[in-house]
């Protein structure tokens, strides 16, 4: 199942799992960029184009209108709505805590306002992966922070099944989310639409929302004109074990990214070489049953493995240099030893917290930071549905105090012209 590789020997893996991010978008770049440049100058036209071509479906329209998610929400089986409804409001919960205000304060007394605006970003787009599967969860984890942060404007778009429609899951949870417009249309054109507008969707501020190749590669093409969240690599799950950890749990959980796709990653890392050859033998036992048994024994192939350390610490280390997506603490005391992680996107703590519950239910965010980049990024949160300006008042007292200061400032970086902007206000001061 998954190789076992034995303390001090990692370097070879680690080096693997940095080169299998580093995805050649070159390859892609021209068939991506000629798409964009299609959807700028045909605008519907050629979303209409690509959409018979890429999902073979000919559409006789875009839009999904609110009256229809209407009617997804009252076709769809009562207990998965509920869950969806449940999955929202823990969502909303959770994201409400971290919700910034506007703020001002006067420095020391002085007659001098400063602060720091929040503002909404008014239009957003998001992605939502579609087509053969139905990512409801998709949906909450980018709608809810959106219209919590406050935007006015939220347009969804998502590639249809091959009947030409979308499922009812996926309108339910955007119109329990408060999705605005929803646009059946997906693939580099989608994104191509959101950043440049069509006759039928209005451009947007930002893009959010995990895709494949294509989208990612588009998202990179188009962020020089929109902003987006992050471009998103192939999902990792790392678990740190010790020799008091449950084999079987391990086994399932590390199974559970490994069916995403043949790059996942699935990692345990231990000092328990016990465990190591138990949780291979679950991993067998259970793999046999899989409906994407292909694709995972693929992936764990590729990508999985079981390192082998000397000591928690050198586990704990080994995880940070790592930095993954979804970090599991299965040790005997998790509450302690998660204390130590300074780079994961999630961490899910004890026997009890395996990462599905996260994707879909516990409120976190499931967008997460891959490819070693939550040594820097963070979780999609309201944060990226808003954005900071600056506030300054300064009296004529105030300047005056600090007239020298800054004419100081300016004259030694040769900025005569920002010297000027102070002394001019001070001219009549200088007559008398």
């Amino acid at each position: 199942m998954l190789r076992i590789i034995e303390p001090g020997k990692k370097k070879t893996f680690l080096q693997e799992l940095k080169l299998r991010t580093n995805a050649d978008y070159k390859e892609i770049y021209s068939l991506v960029e000629s798409i964009i440049e299609d959807v700028k100058q045909k605008k519907d036209e050629a979303l209409f184009h690509y959409t018979k071509k890429f999902d073979g479906v000919d559409l006789d329209k875009l839009e999904i209108t609110r009256p229809e998610m209407a009617l997804a929400v009252k076709r769809l089986d009562a207990e998965l709505l509920s869950t969806i409804q449940k999955a929202h409001d823990n969502i909303k919960d959770y994201h409400s805590r971290f919700c910034r205000n506007s703020m001002t304060y006067k420095p020391n007394g002085q007659n001098i306002v400063l602060g720091q605006l929040v503002i909404p970003i008014e239009k957003v787009g998001i992605y939502v992966p579609g087509g053969k599967a139905a990512y409801p969860s998709t949906v909450l984890m980018n709608a809810v922070p959106a219209k919590l942060a406050g935007v006015k404007e939220l347009i969804m778009i998502t590639p249809p099944g091959k009947d030409g429609t979308i499922q009812d899951s996926i309108l339910a949870a955007a119109y329990i989310s408060g999705v605005d417009r929803i646009f059946t249309v997906g693939g580099a054109q989608g994104i191509a639409a959101l950043a440049y507008g069509t006759e039928s969707i209005p451009s947007v501020y930002k893009i959010t929302g995990p895709g494949n190749i294509y989208v990612a590669a588009a998202k990179k093409l188009v962020s020089d004109f929109v902003g987006i969240d992050m471009i998103a690599g192939p999902s990792e799950i790392l678990v740190i074990g010790d020799k008091f950890s449950n084999p079987k749990y391990i086994a399932a959980d590390l199974i559970s990214q490994a069916e995403h796709d043949e790059m996942a990653a699935a990692i345990l890392v231990t000092d328990s070489p016990k465990l190591a050859r138990e949780v291979n033998k679950a991993i067998k036992l259970m793999v046999a049953n899989l409906d994407r048994k292909e694709i995972t024994l693929q992936s764990l192939k590729n990508y999985g493995a079981i390192l082998l350390t000397e000591s928690l610490e050198e586990s704990l280390a080994t995880a940070n240099e790592i930095a993954p997506e979804h970090l599991e603490i299965a040790t005997v005391n998790p509450f302690e030893d998660y204390k130590k992680i300074k780079n994961a996107g999630a961490i899910f703590l004890g026997n009890y917290t395996p990462e599905p519950v996260g994707d879909y239910f516990a409120g976190p965010n499931h967008t997460l930071p891959t490819s070693a980049t939550s040594k820097f990024s963070s979780p999609l949160s309201v944060d990226d549905f808003i954005k900071k300006t600056s506030l300054i008042y300064y009296s004529r007292e105030a300047l005056e105090a600090s007239r020298d200061d800054i004419v100081r400032f300016a004259d030694n970086e040769g900025l005569t012209g920002h010297a000027n902007a102070i002394k001019v206000r001070f001219e009549e001061d200088l007559n008398d």
